[in-house]
């Protein structure tokens, strides 16, 4: 689904990315948390609140998994200035009022923003997406010169995000985002019941260093929940191409037959402007991106020196309640879970 969100309604979501950052400081004020839900359905435009309601309820084997707001936001260019080489060097001041409108999405699905001390080491309910030259071959955000193989994301969690909104300040580039729908299969055929038996590993993804990212030895089905409209929770990169994940001979046949088909199904059609936001059902659809060479884009034939992309990513679930054995003893939004169960000593955290 790709919604164009009118002109009257950019300049209001605009506006009011403003107001809350004059108002809260920041998208993470506790105060601004507590009044996500009603903040969401008050300021929004009510088609856009609507829109995210709705999805935030539909399982059904109809439901795709992602919707596109095209246009969502105007983005200050200028006022950004130009791309940090890392995340590790973004400026969250210059982004600040991106990250209200991210929340406010999230709100009206409605879910609550969450942070993984898996993530960045420390968690973030916001994290700006850059490719970074030091990284530029690896199955990661900060990867830009490989295909990113698409993905559920931390699918070796058993409390992943539900929703995820990938916000584009800038993608200049010209880098198509990738989306892959279990529900693109139609009905299960017999290769997908196979990936309902709980036999798959999956290790920790490129982030985590080589002896670390192999993980332990937990096995996961792929497929979950209803027999006929499942859910997903699936790693193309770690599960197939990972040999360290040394799957059994049964899940490796398994999945590379699965992946002959689903790679039919991949869309990669849409290229993101500045200000365009996706919106992803974490167990419907995976996600991912063509390869590209950061900060150059083709004209004419001839590559021409650009910006380099800028996204920002925001994860959310439904129910803290749920999760609430993997959280932070004194945060409830920050999830503590490092592989399939295993959880982090709450102290790493220095909360």
């Amino acid at each position: 689904m790709i919604i164009d969100i009118t002109e009257d309604e950019k300049l209001e979501i605009t506006y009011i990315g403003k107001k809350l950052k004059r108002k809260y400081k920041s998208y993470d004020d506790p105060g601004f948390i507590s009044m996500l839900h009603l903040n969401a359905y008050t300021l929004l435009p009510e088609r856009i609140a609507k829109v995210l309601s709705s999805f935030g309820t539909d399982f059904s084997d109809q439901q795709y998994g992602a919707v596109v707001l095209r246009g969502l936001i105007e983005i200050g260019q200028d006022e950004l200035g130009p791309t940090p080489r890392s995340w590790q060097e973004t400026d969250y001041e210059k982004i600040m009022e991106y990250g209200f409108i991210s929340s406010l999405l999230h709100g009206a699905v409605p879910s609550k923003p969450v942070e993984y001390f898996a993530q960045r080491k420390g968690g973030g309910l916001m994290h700006a997406i850059i490719p970074d030259e030091n990284m530029s071959y690896t199955q990661t955000g900060s990867g830009s010169r490989t295909d990113l193989f698409v993905h559920t994301e931390d699918a070796f969690l058993h409390n992943a995000a539900d929703f995820l909104s990938f916000l584009f300040l800038r993608n200049e580039e010209r880098v198509p985002s990738t989306l892959y729908s279990i529900r693109s299969h139609g009905r299960p055929n017999a290769v997908l019941q196979e990936l309902f038996k709980p036999i798959y590993k999956c290790p920790k993804d490129a982030n985590y260093a080589a002896d670390d990212a192999i993980g332990e030895d937990t096995r996961t089905s792929v497929l979950y929940g209803s027999k006929s409209a499942p859910f997903m929770r699936f790693d193309a990169a770690e599960q197939i191409y990972n040999e360290d994940a040394r799957q059994d001979p049964e899940a490796l046949n398994n999945l590379k037959r699965f992946w002959e088909e689903a790679r039919q199904l991949i869309y990669n059609d849409f290229i993101p402007a500045s200000g365009d936001l996706i919106f992803v059902n974490n167990h419907l659809c995976a996600h991912g991106r063509n390869a590209f060479l950061a900060g150059f884009r083709e004209e004419n034939g001839q590559l021409v020196k650009c910006e380099r992309r800028l996204m920002l990513r925001m994860m959310s679930k439904t129910s803290l309640i749920n999760i609430r054995e993997v959280t932070h003893p004194e945060n409830p939004y920050l999830i503590m879970e490092e592989h399939y169960g295993k959880v982090y000593n709450a102290h790493l955290a220095n909360l």
